[in-house]
């Protein structure tokens, strides 16, 4: 299957994606997570780029770019990706022993508003999906943590919202997230397309010559 063309222009929202190699467990202890989010920390300073938000799992991490300028997201993400697996190996002692990625960095844009803040909600709340806290803020490897309980210099790695935040958010974030809301997330991230509502959708996609292949069905809810 040809690969999806790689979109990389500044002004636009992505939501960004990589799983360990044969999804096997890469942060298996705080030191795991500490070292990741230093090096996320150093690329947002070194690249200038806006980080809206982020959630790191055991065996992947999804964030929320916002970059500048045009080639900004691929610097960004190379340096990142690169930085991650080289620091990784070099603390497990484990040079030479293949890929720690499953394979190059998946992105997909994201139309503002409603949908944003459903690719928000779902990000931040990837951990209380999976059941490993009760709460979103309370899984330290977030963005949201972060914000809420981060220190100032913790919390100066995040970018503001391109959209204003409702004052409810915690209250929404810590509800159970529509199944077509999480559905339309899952499916732009299988088929490589953005997410947004269908003319939305389809204009980028004719804009920057990819299929248009995810039309969901009504706005998400905010």
């Amino acid at each position: 299957m040809p690969r999806v063309p790689r979109i990389d222009v500044g002004g636009y929202v992505y939501h960004v994606i990589n799983r360990a190699n044969a999804r096997v467990r890469i942060f298996d202890a705080e030191a795991d997570y500490e070292q990741f989010e230093e090096l996320l920390e150093e690329g947002v300073k070194r690249f200038n780029m806006r980080l809206l938000a982020y959630c790191v799992m055991p065996n992947h991490w999804h964030l929320v770019l916002y970059p500048r300028e045009n080639g900004d997201l691929s610097k960004f993400m190379g340096w990142l990706t690169n930085a991650h697996t080289r620091r990784w190996h070099s603390v497990k002692k484990s040079i030479g022993h293949g890929s720690l990625y499953q394979g190059r960095y998946k992105s997909f844009l994201c139309q503002r508003e409603e949908y944003l803040f459903a690719l928000l909600r779902y990000v931040e709340g990837n951990a209380k999906r999976a059941y490993l806290v009760e709460r979103a803020e309370e899984w330290r490897w977030s963005s949201v943590w972060r914000r809420i309980q981060g220190a100032e210099e913790q919390k100066e790695m995040l970018s503001s919202w391109p959209v204003p935040e409702p004052e409810d958010y915690l209250l929404f974030l810590n509800e159970p997230q529509g199944k077509e809301e999480i559905e339309g997330i899952r499916c732009s991230v299988r088929r490589g397309s953005p997410y947004g509502q269908g003319v939305w959708v389809e204009k980028v996609a004719r804009q920057f010559g990819i299929e248009a292949t995810l039309r969901p069905r009504g706005r998400p809810k905010r």
